[in-house]
């Protein structure tokens, strides 16, 4: 039996992720999506709400498993027993980024095989990142996310809209008062 790992931060998981794991699915006979707990960049979803939200999307695949993990990723793979490592390319710049990543996982394990899927021509310019551009400018999410993950970033950039008007108001009387 044959395992690969997708890893990612998946700060939404998109349908371009989605894309990416039917794909691989049928390719491996067991795919462990890990979802990084801690990336260096401001995630908006805890990694317990994006495992959850990834678990949610997957539901219908047999053989795939949604794990978060910490550390290196090579670590993780060898951690689950997977042998391969996908990584989805949409444009030129993913894959210089992708293969810079690769030349040093494959220094810290030789073991492990880079497989690059490349991403379906819908899902060639679909990022997490404009993902929550788009619905924080209260644009359409139709067709780039799972239903349940749009109400899900509707929901949270509802209540960080919030928040932050509720720092501006509280400032303000501070302010005022002095």
């Amino acid at each position: 039996m044959v395992t690969a790992v997708y890893p990612g931060s998946f700060d939404p998981i998109t349908n371009g992720h989605l894309d990416i794991v039917t794909r691989a699915c049928a390719l491996f006979d067991k795919l462990i999506v890990g979802i990084y707990d801690r990336p260096d960049k401001q995630m908006l979803f805890s990694v317990e709400e994006r495992v959850a939200l990834a678990r949610e999307s997957m539901a219908d695949f047999h053989n795939v498993h949604v794990k978060s993990y910490s550390g290196l990723t090579v670590d993780f793979i060898h951690k689950e027993g997977g042998r391969a490592m996908i990584r989805g390319l949409r444009m030129n710049s993913d894959f210089e980024a992708e293969f810079e990543i690769a030349a040093m996982n494959k220094k810290l394990a030789p073991d492990i095989e880079l497989v690059c899927l490349m991403a379906s021509s819908e899902y060639q310019c679909l990022s997490s990142k404009l993902i929550k551009e788009v619905a924080s400018l209260g644009g359409s999410l139709k067709g780039l996310v799972p239903e349940h993950v749009a109400v899900a970033l509707n929901n949270r950039l509802a209540r960080v809209k919030l928040e932050a008007s509720t720092q501006r108001a509280s400032r303000r009387n501070k302010i005022s008062q002095q």
